[in-house]
Parts: structure tokens; sequence; C-alpha cells
């Protein structure tokens, strides 16, 4: 799961999300093209709510290595604006969210539902 983004947002509930729902068929990892210093408080109660906590999870750097093992590298959304590392990984998949940062805690709610359903379609194509 890797973002552009440098606040540690979507792909950190996405890696959640998928370890919870596909233990035993999948493994997620998370990594940004941009480092973050935390993860954004607003996600981390978001998904407490959803009983998973992310608290202690720190954003972490994309390497090459990453993208080497992954068998399926999924982007959580991508603009030509900005940094996008989909046009150099093989077998991507941009699942084009909206970006948590600085919305709303419901918009934020929102947001975590969406990867929760892209996660769960993800788990039952493998």
């Amino acid at each position: 799961m890797v973002t552009k983004a440098k606040t540690g947002l979507s792909n950190k509930a996405a890696e959640a999300l998928a370890n919870q729902h596909g233990k035993g068929k999948i493994v997620a990892l998370s990594a940004g093209v941009r480092l973050a210093d935390r993860v954004n408080p607003l996600m981390v109660e978001a998904m407490k709510e959803k009983g998973i906590d992310v608290s202690t999870n720190r954003p972490k750097l994309l390497t090459k290595k990453m993208v080497e093992e992954a068998d399926q590298v999924v982007t959580m959304g991508c603009s030509v604006e900005e940094v996008c590392p989909a046009p150099l990984i093989r077998d991507v998949v941009d699942w084009e969210l909206e970006d948590p940062k600085g919305k709303s805690m419901q918009k934020v709610r929102e947001i975590r539902d969406e990867i929760e359903q892209k996660v769960l379609a993800l788990i039952a194509e493998t």
C-alpha cells in the first residue's frame, strides 16, 4: 500500500485492514514516497473505532526492495502533479482515494470505510 503523501494516512489504514481481514491469505505492508513523522491522529481514532490500534505504527519510506518483493502494489491515489510511483512499478492498482489530510472526522471515517471495502474486494480476488 503506497501513498504519495507524507502524512501517513490512508496506507496505514489499508495495511492494518488488509492484515486483519486477510489473515492467512495476504500480508500487507505500507510505505510512502515521502516520509511522515507520524500517523494522522484522526486516522488513528477512526481505526480504533474498528478495533484496530495503529497508534504505534510509524510511516515507512518506500524502498526498491519492497516493490520487488510485492506481488501487487496498491497506491492510495496519485496525480501527475505530484510524486507518484505508479509509472515505475509493475502490477500497480491505484485506488484513487481522497486524501484525508485536513478533513473532518466524518470524512476520515468515510475514507476509512472506502479503504475497507477496497481491501475486502482485493482479498476476495486472491
